[in-house]
């Protein structure tokens, strides 16, 4: 039998070469070479491309292993986790029931079961209990997770016949001729990605009830250590909101929404979508409106949620109200560059709260709370140094600020400011879509395409430097901003159902731009096929002021 020549990566960075013989499976080293890592190999690297342990060797070259540490690690453990979750609510309830993964709440992913009258099964603490020790029962049998290649009509038809109705419709829009489909001790289901060999690797979890149904609870980042549930009451409200959106327009998945499409109400329901947001913002401006202490709206939130935009229509609709807005951005508030901290690897650190002049800043509100006229900074990106440019600015009784920027939820940013002042609003997209009953939708790569579109297409950087730049951003948002998002007064989604399928457009020939011998290349091809469920949709019907419009252009707004 052919051997052939393999070097393996070690976790610190040394290679190890081994022959191995052919046909041998992945998984094999994987069980000779656990031991120096920390954390159980899940998924490799085989000459540069994603591979599952069960992949065999069948030509020389170099295996990376990832461990559920790893990010593409962590996604393939969490859908292998989902996985064992049905076929635990399967052993447990027989086929009378529906599994449903709604979305990401905490470290974990918020479900319900759906009984035959479409309703939520009331479950108890012995309930959540026998789901989580027969979870934890199928582990200790290590049963294998295997896969089989099967063409797209034969599988669309097997999950109609299972009553999958959402996957059946997703996959009825797969332009592959085939697909995987994954079973484990008799429960067959079709997933966005890699899954593990086997249940065996599957231990690190928990079962919590929360709401009308429970989490299932991952290990937390970078690590296989399970943490207590941390999640706010209110971002699973502002959820639940955008879930009965979804209800009213009829598109709860990907497969629904491509049905739209197809059947030409692209353009219906981006109106809809928008007039629903418009809505909101109204009532959100009434809100504030109504009470005549606020005077400072702060606004919050990660990268590529529609800040700029949301703040000028906030400002709109705060002025239909009878109010004056004035607008303020954070960023020229930024110390000048020579007072700037850094990170360790000697680069600035711009989003740390310590990277602003925040004893000018709340000297400058305090004047204007007090009546007095105020200066009005600008700053300098290309000298590094904040400037005067003749702007002043004085509050009379119907003016408010609006106040925009990562630190604007963190009181120690507005130290003096009185809170009865101050209306803090957490803004995120929150995509309120799933592409199927057991796979949400990623609300970080709804973000990351966002940013992808606009970089592109407003700071000339190219999406393989945005998605090299995306880990110290996601560092910086959980650092910064996560923390701060449980303070606010309101939480605002501004994911719009119909945006996937228009940014697509721009998306795709931006990622076919990666080169496979960039580390960004496994990446964009995982986003390439994400956005290989949506049917395109054309931009043109898209309003001038839509949140949208910060990222593909045409934004009625200086964004």
């Amino acid at each position: 039998m052919q051997e052939y020549k393999i070097d393996i990566v070690l976790p610190d960075g040394n290679i190890e070469k081994a022959n191995v013989e052919e046909n041998t499976k992945i998984e094999e080293l994987a069980k000779k070479y656990n031991p120096f890592f920390k954390n159980p190999i899940i998924l490799s690297i085989y000459n540069g491309k994603l591979r599952e342990l069960c992949k065999k060797i069948d030509r020389d070259g170099k295996i990376e292993f990832l461990t559920i540490a790893d990010r593409d690690g962590r996604r393939t453990y969490r859908r292998s986790v989902i996985l064992l979750l049905q076929r635990a609510v399967q052993k447990l309830y027989g086929d009378e029931v529906e599994l449903k993964v709604l979305h990401s709440l905490g470290e974990g992913y918020y479900c319900e079961i759906i009984n035959l009258n479409k309703s939520v099964l009331k479950l108890h603490e012995d309930d959540i209990s026998s789901i989580k020790k027969t979870m934890d029962q199928l582990v200790q049998q290590n049963i294998p997770i295997t896969k089989s290649s099967e063409k797209t009509q034969t599988a669309e038809e097997m999950f109609a016949g299972l009553g999958m109705k959402d996957k059946e419709r997703l996959l009825h829009y797969r332009r592959s001729s085939r697909v995987n489909i994954y079973e484990l001790d008799g429960i067959k289901d079709y997933f966005y990605g890699y899954m593990a060999p086997s249940t065996g690797v599957l231990r690190y979890y928990d079962v919590v009830s929360y709401e009308d149904g429970f989490v299932i609870v991952f290990p937390s980042k970078g690590s296989n250590k399970v943490e207590p549930l941390n999640t706010s009451n209110k971002l699973f409200h502002t959820l639940d909101e955008s879930r009965d959106w979804s209800r009213m327009l009829g598109i709860g998945t990907v497969g629904a929404l491509n049905d739209a499409i197809s059947a030409g109400k692209g353009q219906q329901i981006m109106l809809l979508q928008e007039a629903l947001m418009e809505e909101k913002i109204g009532r959100l401006a009434a809100v504030i409106a109504g009470d005549d202490k606020k005077k400072f709206v702060m606004i919050a939130g990660p990268s590529s949620s529609g800040k700029t935009s949301f703040a000028n229509r906030l400002s709109i609709q705060l002025t239909a109200k009878g109010l004056k807005p004035h607008p303020v951005s954070l960023d020229d508030y930024y110390a000048d560059r020579e007072f700037c901290p850094k990170n360790p690897d000697g680069s600035f650190d711009f989003e740390c709260l310590e990277a602003l002049d925040v004893d000018q800043f709340n000297k400058d509100m305090m004047d204007l709370l007090n009546g007095m006229e105020v200066k009005m900074p600008s700053f300098n990106f290309k000298t590094g140094k904040r400037e005067y440019r003749g702007d002043t600015l004085k509050l009379g009784d119907g003016d408010i600020l609006v106040i925009e920027g990562i630190h604007g939820l963190n009181d120690k940013l507005s130290y003096m400011l009185p809170s009865e002042c101050k209306f803090k609003i957490y803004i995120s997209a929150l995509t309120q879509l799933n592409i199927d009953e057991h796979n949400p939708l990623p609300t970080t790569d709804s973000r990351l395409i966002r940013r992808i579109v606009r970089d592109a297409r407003t700071r000339g950087t190219n999406a393989r430097e945005t998605i090299a730049m995306w880990p110290s951003v996601r560092n910086g948002e959980e650092k910064n901003i996560f923390p701060y998002q449980d303070s606010a007064d309101v939480m605002f989604n501004s994911a719009l159902i119909y945006e996937l399928p228009v940014l697509k457009v721009y998306a795709e020939p931006l990622l076919f731009g990666i080169g496979k011998e960039c580390p960004e290349y496994l990446e964009a091809k995982r986003l390439l096929k994400f956005l290989d469920y949506f049917l395109p949709l054309p931009a043109e019907g898209i309003p001038n002021n839509s949140l949208v419009r910060e990222f593909v252009g045409g934004s009625c707004f200086n964004v």
